[in-house]
């Protein structure tokens, strides 16, 4: 299995490399629709933390960084690590935030840092040509890697089976909310969330500790 995740990972830095040299570091360059869903979607993210003071986080798939934007704008006191397996990508995400001191921008897969929160948005949606149990252990890897590398809690996303069948796309992976969050409650915590209620065709889970 070590082998299909590293070829796994080296397929879906090659999408998203091509995704940003077309679009630009935009929504649409990490794959997304538009500024507004990926608000949406950052708002749940963000409800694992639950910090008033200062705390760490890991974010894995980091893209550009746009998450960092948005932690920036709620949270006065954090460090981010944002990791994207993506040159292009950190690249941009470097460019984009040059300067500021609570920011590191890493070429990888793994954090390599253990920090409070670990977070990890659209990186369980693009299986291109893997099947669906190939990549459900390609998740359930992923989400060992989140919880080894998380003091307090992580968050994810996955689109959801639960979308209509007319817009789904082979190419993409739907997963099942209930398989997920059954997963992330015997493995990981007694204490996790699932959000399906904020109108886009996925989940995010949350996991505290």
């Amino acid at each position: 299995m070590e082998e299909t995740i590293k070829k796994i990972i080296t397929d879906v830095g090659k999408y998203y490399s091509e995704k940003i040299a077309e679009y630009g570091a935009t929504p649409r360059g990490v794959d997304w629709n538009g500024e507004k869903s990926q608000f949406i979607r950052f708002e749940q993210l963000s409800k694992v933390i639950v910090e008033k003071g200062h705390f760490s986080i890991n974010d894995l798939g980091c893209g550009y960084g746009a998450y960092f934007d948005f932690l920036s704008a709620g949270y006065a006191d954090f460090f981010y690590f944002g990791y994207d397996i993506s040159e292009s990508m950190i690249d941009a995400a470097t460019a984009r935030n040059s300067g500021r001191k609570n920011a590191c921008f890493s070429v990888g897969s793994k954090p390599r840092e253990i920090a409070d929160y670990g977070v990890a948005s659209g990186i369980f949606n693009v299986r291109l040509e893997r099947n669906n149990e190939e990549w459900w252990e390609y998740v359930c890897s992923t989400l060992d890697l989140l919880d080894q590398t998380s003091r307090r809690g992580f968050s994810f996303n996955c689109l959801t089976s639960y979308s209509d069948a007319d817009k789904m796309k082979p190419y993409l992976y739907y997963a099942d909310p209930c398989r997920v969050f059954d997963l992330c409650k015997r493995k990981y915590s007694r204490n996790v969330a699932l959000l399906h209620d904020y109108d886009l065709y996925e989940f995010t889970i949350g996991v505290r500790k």
